[in-house]
């Protein structure tokens, strides 16, 4: 049997954040609800209306494409592209052809470069709504005219997971940038897969297929994984595959074809006769590409490979981190009020690495439980970086129980409050008294013989229960080194 291997290429479609519309003054707002309300004669096709350039998208694209070490275009203009549907008011979309932004940039994924060959900037269409059980489509045209960034790499991605992780990783660029919230759910981002695929070791690629409009990263994946086995079985009965544009079933994970794909020349490109051309030389004072370069943020792979060096975390909680911008940045904040309760204190350096390392854990663990519900935010953060640093301390210097700590984490989100006071209020403080804990342990050996004869027959698992009893017996507010080594001398 002759084997195959897949040819992927990915489109991105990305809404800009600006707060007007791309080729007129009406509000770029993609969460109004009320249908054709941000709309005005330029962004319905009105004959004899003239369009005027968004600065701010433009120099959103410039922004991504140097993010992405992309070469910026020292001279670049807008094309009509020219097609008909009925969420396209004037029969032609204003997009990019021959002279796009940014060319020749690259992005990692899954440790592997992947090439980009362009990124340019066009309008978006409206949106068609289709009422269940009626006769006729409904057209919203608050969408049309949207700043529309799209990317196209290179068609060199090798796996579906490959292809999934370049998307992520651009979606998560975006976000960095601030130039969009690509939010898939909403349509803010929006993927498209072109794939082929020719046995192994042949040069020529095989017949391109076009899947459109995937919503999810999941529908990138699975979407890619059924059409390369599609491929394969039409292949190897004999078959041909079809130049075509397809779209994905959710519902059935499968794809289907929608039309024949259309070709450049389709299109008749030709340069946008309203609009000029864009000077980007720094003579011309159109744009300031330097001032732009240095306004770009840390890019979130740099950060994973920083906090790993300079905090000295796993590389999983470093990519967590990495991942979460907000997050990242109150952890940095914790960590230098950490370095200052330090100084004070006259402690010892070294202990920073442990600090900072349960730092991490406690933020990535219980107060990301807090703020986040299967993925979504659901609550800001009351708690100041200074009483998260009080509350690390209190941990490490045994001052709280891991119990206590979790009561106590719980009552600073929900009030904002300070852990000195909430130690006091909530009766938090962990039990480090050896008459206290002796006590309470007196108790467990005399309820809990069996367990007792077990530990002294060399059952080591014996002695984590007894301290779980004793744990349990304090309420969880004995220190649980100390209630271990005591419970082992009483032993033997």
């Amino acid at each position: 049997m002759i084997k195959y291997e897949p040819t992927i290429g990915m489109e991105i479609h990305v809404e800009l954040k600006t707060n007007s519309k791309m080729f007129c003054s009406c509000a770029n707002d993609p969460d109004e609800i009320e249908p054709n309300k941000n709309i005005c004669p330029v962004c319905m096709g009105h004959p004899g209306t003239l369009p005027v350039a968004n600065k701010k998208a433009v120099e959103y694209v410039i922004k991504t494409g140097l993010a992405l070490d992309c070469k910026i275009a020292e001279f670049s203009k807008f094309d009509r592209k020219n097609y008909f549907y009925p969420d396209l008011p004037k029969g032609y979309q204003i997009s990019q052809y021959d002279k796009p932004l940014c060319e020749n940039g690259n992005l990692m994924a899954n440790d592997r470069k992947i090439r980009i060959t362009r990124i340019h900037l066009e309008e978006d269409t409206g949106k068609l709504i289709h009422p269940k059980g009626a006769d006729h489509s409904l057209v919203d045209l608050n969408r049309a005219g949207t700043p529309l960034m799209e990317l196209v790499t290179e068609p060199e991605i090798k796996s579906s997971a490959e292809a999934k992780e370049f998307c992520r990783q651009f979606q998560l660029i975006v976000k960095y940038l601030g130039v969009s919230d690509a939010d898939m759910e909403k349509g803010h981002m929006r993927c498209e897969v072109n794939i082929s695929i020719k046995p192994e070791g042949q040069k020529e690629f095989g017949t391109k297929v076009e899947i459109k409009n995937l919503n999810s990263f999941r529908a990138v994946e699975r979407s890619i994984e059924y059409e390369i086995k599609r491929q394969t079985e039409v292949l190897s009965d004999g078959g041909k595959i079809i130049q075509e544009t397809r779209g994905w079933d959710a519902n059935k994970q499968q794809t289907y074809s929608q039309r024949k794909k259309e070709e450049a020349h389709d299109y008749r490109y030709f340069p946008e006769p309203d609009l000029p051309p864009l000077d980007l030389t720094k003579k011309a004072g159109m744009f300031d590409v330097e001032k732009i370069k240095e306004s770009i943020p840390e890019m979130p792979l740099h950060k994973k490979y920083r906090f790993i060096n300079q905090y000295k975390i796993t590389e999983e909680n470093a990519r967590i981190f990495s991942e979460d911008k907000e997050l990242a940045n109150y952890f940095e904040q914790v960590v230098s009020e950490l370095r200052s309760w330090i100084k004070t204190k006259g402690i010892d350096r070294d202990i920073l690495n442990r600090l900072t390392k349960l730092t991490a854990n406690y933020t990535l663990t219980e107060l990301q439980r807090l703020l986040y519900v299967n993925g979504k935010l659901v609550s800001n953060c009351k708690i100041t970086p200074e009483n998260f640093a009080e509350f690390i301390t209190m941990i490490y210097e045994g001052k709280i129980s891991s119990s206590g700590a979790q009561a106590m984490l719980e009552e600073m989100f929900a009030t904002g409050g300070d852990p000195s006071n909430i130690l006091d209020e909530k009766g938090l403080a962990q039990v480090s008294d050896e008459g206290e804990i002796e006590k309470i342990i007196d108790e467990v050996i005399k309820n809990n013989q069996k367990s007792v004869e077990d530990y002294k027959s060399g059952k080591e698992v014996a002695l984590k229960f007894l301290v779980g009893q004793t744990m349990k017996e304090s309420k969880g507010k004995a220190n649980p080194q100390m209630a271990g080594e005591m419970l082992r001398k009483k032993l033997g």
